[in-house]
């Protein structure tokens, strides 16, 4: 078993069609695919008081997700509006984190000492967070960073630097461009990087290769959750199969990291949600 931590942002995505809103969030989600996968999972970001914000704390108690190093604050907390169109998911809205906007993570040496006895720390660009992001690579943790589609150059040159894996959702570019890409993250600093490309599949680079996964196709009932599950399941395969044997062929634990990335990802897409417990707002 290995233990993981989410830290960064957590929100409701509101479904305003049938009125019902389901807990997310990046490195929330992050948090609870890897509990789901069998890992100790602990998750540290900012809450607000109201009903939205009840109803995450409560379902991650009862998933076993450590949030003992949380905070709350008076106020809204994050949500995302959401549509759904023939199972694929559009935003159409939200608040900017909520509480978090006020109160962002500014991780103290007591988060740092607590952060350091897990594996891999993962966050998200919109956490809110990439000025803490030194304190987590200089504590010697693994850092992964997901920054979806909402990155230039300049945040990629400033934020790579302090993040071991980076995640990029790469949908509207053409295969060149990705690998292209993916080799400029590589040069900033990042020493694995994953472009995602929805219906397309997905690709990785190390520095040297290119390997490309397939998606797993199935009628989805909703996508959303489905790059954080498919990272979620490729990463801890791939550190799993490191710690286990650390002379391993690094082209076949790809290979199966990915598809078990893809095959975990499928599973999310016939789920109301990232990952369920949804209830309903007025």
């Amino acid at each position: 078993m290995m233990r993981v931590i989410g830290v960064g942002d957590n929100v409701v995505d509101k479904y305003l069609y049938k009125k019902m809103m389901y807990p997310g969030g990046n490195a929330l989600n992050f948090s609870v695919y890897a509990k789901q996968l069998g890992m100790e999972a602990a998750y540290l970001g900012v809450f607000g008081n109201d009903r939205a914000a009840e109803h995450i704390m409560e379902t991650l108690k009862n998933l076993d997700v450590d949030i003992s190093h949380c905070r709350q604050y008076p106020g809204e907390n994050g949500f995302a509006a959401v549509d759904l169109v023939e199972g694929d998911r559009v935003f159409i809205g939200g608040n900017d984190g909520g509480v978090q906007k006020d109160h962002p993570i500014i991780l103290t040496a007591e988060d740092l000492e607590y952060i350091k006895t897990f594996a891999i720390a993962h966050s998200s660009i919109y956490s809110g967070m990439e000025s803490e992001l030194h304190k987590l690579k200089a504590s010697g943790i693994l850092v992964s960073f997901d920054f979806s589609n909402e990155y230039n150059d300049h945040i990629l040159e400033n934020v790579c630097k302090n993040v071991d894996i980076s995640l990029l959702s790469c949908g509207q570019l053409q295969l060149e461009e990705v690998e292209s890409l993916l080799k400029q993250v590589y040069s900033y600093g990042s020493r694995l990087v994953i472009g995602t490309m929805g219906s397309r599949g997905s690709i990785v680079y190390d520095g040297k290769n290119f390997y490309r996964q397939e998606p797993h196709f199935v009628q989805p009932v909703d996508t959303l959750g489905a790059g954080d599950s498919f990272f979620t399941a490729f990463i801890l395969h791939y550190l799993l199969g490191k710690k286990e044997n650390p002379n391993s062929d690094e082209a076949l634990l790809f290979k199966s990291s990915l598809e078990e990335g893809a095959k975990f990802a499928a599973q999310t897409c016939l789920v109301d949600g990232a990952f369920g417990y949804g209830i309903s707002f007025e």
